[in-house]
């Protein structure tokens, strides 16, 4: 198996705030469900950041049409996360 590396970032809209999966182009074959690997992704960065307040505060400092990037999860096709790298993008202020 061979693992694929994912950006993530939430994209906000007048009326919520969507998760962003990007898929590289070369993706294994291994993932045959598109929904799954994004649900997969999610559960993973919420796993890794605390969702509450990291939305709340894209909420406040973004603007509708931003997307703002959380960063990276790379998984295996079996949903093992082999490495993120995930921050929330406000976390420092």
């Amino acid at each position: 198996m061979c693992a694929d590396t994912f950006g993530v970032g939430i994209h906000l809209t007048d009326d919520e705030l969507r998760v962003v999966v990007h898929v590289p182009s070369d993706i294994d074959s291994g993932w045959t469900d598109p929904e799954a690997f994004q649900s997969l992704v999610a559960d993973v960065v919420w796993d890794r950041l605390d969702r509450r307040p990291v939305l709340a505060s894209i909420a406040a400092e973004y603007d509708t049409g931003d997307t703002v990037r959380l960063g990276t999860v790379t998984l295996e096709p079996d949903g093992t996360v082999v490495d993120h790298d995930l921050d929330d993008p406000l976390g420092d202020r």
